[in-house]
């Protein structure tokens, strides 16, 4: 995963003053060399044609930073120094006190210094701080908004390409997996090992987009998840009140989910983890993605084995309404969990809810049965919505 030396900065200089060329060196706390930058690209419009100069006023040595080899041969992230972030105005005390009492958090928005390059031996590696002292030349050349978004694009690129190598997904023109038997316990570790590596990867794409406009069509095209792409960019062409399958336009009467159904012709898509449902005074976002847990699992095929659409579509809903049900508790409960335990929770369940989205989507796009399609459309727009409730808990949380 990324490398985040921030904090082990003493001082550093990045020199893009050659278009298509940016060079620089950076001291760390505890070593005696620079690290050595050049890399392919350019920075954004404000640091383009700049030489920029930036001092850490308390570096601290770290272990992992100085891990990192002084050759760093790559090519360019984002760089800029025009980067808002929403900073808190209080000490790490003090914000647990106020989120445990449930008060108001004071926060601003601040320009911060983003540094992201990727090399060659090392991978991704970030420095982002608003508490830097910076020191920005004369411009020697300047960069347009057509040459900023081309730059950010192949930025945006070099992003996904790197993921992929995180995420290392099984090879999709590969055999099938033999689900006439049950998987051992190494089959199951290789697959817990990826969604882990999937978490993880998504983690780092949230800390990086979640701020920007239209970071859900960063984070599904990072991660590769063309067909969630698809599904956001459907939804953006009809609008959000005319989006096929929104509750406004769907009949209730057309569900036809028995509740009574029997568990049994369930069993397939229990979650792994052992996670429960929840109680009676089920959150109100778990109780919704419950429910649409269970109305997924009566609208897809019954006898979908691993890596169907249809099974990625139910047994990642599962999940979600799992984990919701595990720190999202009901007002009798005496137990809140802490905030980071909340915020890594409610990650892990965006990775799920984006899985699902692309799963439905696939099979939207397969179906031609238009009762079949429109409950399925249904089912995508109820995930949209969670999916949106969990981001903004996520950011009153933050």
């Amino acid at each position: 995963m990324a490398w985040r030396i921030e904090e082990a900065v003493a001082h550093g200089e990045i020199d893009n003053t050659v278009e298509g060329r940016t060079t620089g060196r950076i001291w760390l706390a505890g070593r005696d060399e620079p690290l050595i930058l050049s890399l392919d690209g350019d920075c954004w419009r404000d640091l383009a044609g700049t030489r920029l100069q930036f001092e850490n006023p308390e570096p601290k040595e770290e272990e992992d930073a100085n891990s990192l080899d002084v050759d760093q041969a790559g090519i360019v992230g984002d760089m800029t120094a025009s980067r808002k972030n929403k900073v808190p105005l209080v000490g790490e005390e003090e914000f647990h006190a106020l989120y445990q009492n449930h008060q108001e958090i004071p926060y601003e928005w601040r320009n911060t210094l983003y540094l992201e390059w990727f090399s060659e031996i090392n991978g991704r590696v970030v420095i982002e701080s608003a508490d830097y002292q910076l020191s920005i030349s004369p411009h020697e050349w300047e960069m347009d908004e057509d040459e900023e978004d081309a730059q950010k694009l192949a930025n945006l690129n070099s992003m996904r390409d790197f993921m992929a190598q995180v995420i290392r997904r099984r090879d999709p023109e590969g055999a099938e997996p033999d689900v006439s038997m049950e998987l051992d316990e190494f089959a199951w570790e290789e697959r817990l090992k990826e969604s882990d590596r999937l978490t993880d990867a998504y983690q780092e794409v949230l800390e990086k987009y979640m701020e920007d406009s239209d970071s859900e069509q960063k984070e599904a095209f990072v991660m590769g998840w063309d067909g969630l792409l698809d599904a956001l960019a459907e939804r953006d062409e009809a609008g959000e009140n005319d989006y096929p399958g929104s509750a406004k336009e769907f009949d209730a009467q057309d569900d036809d989910f028995d509740e009574e159904e029997d568990d049994d012709d369930l069993s397939i898509f229990a979650d792994s983890e052992g996670d429960s449902f929840g109680d009676e005074e089920d959150h109100p976002l778990q109780a919704k993605a419950q429910e649409l847990a269970m109305r997924a699992m009566d609208v897809i095929e019954r006898d979908a084995g691993p890596g169907t659409p249809s099974y990625q579509l139910v047994t990642n809903l599962l999940n979600v309404s799992g984990k919701l049900a595990g720190v999202l508790h009901g007002k009798s409960s005496d137990y809140e969990p802490e905030a980071g335990f909340v915020l890594a929770v409610l990650k892990r369940c965006l990775n799920w809810l984006n899985e699902a989205v692309g799963a439905c989507q696939q099979l939207v796009e397969m179906e031609r049965d238009p009762d079949q399609k429109a409950a399925l459309e249904h089912i995508r727009s109820s995930a949209f919505e969670i999916r949106d409730g969990i981001v903004e808990l996520r950011r009153e949380l933050k």
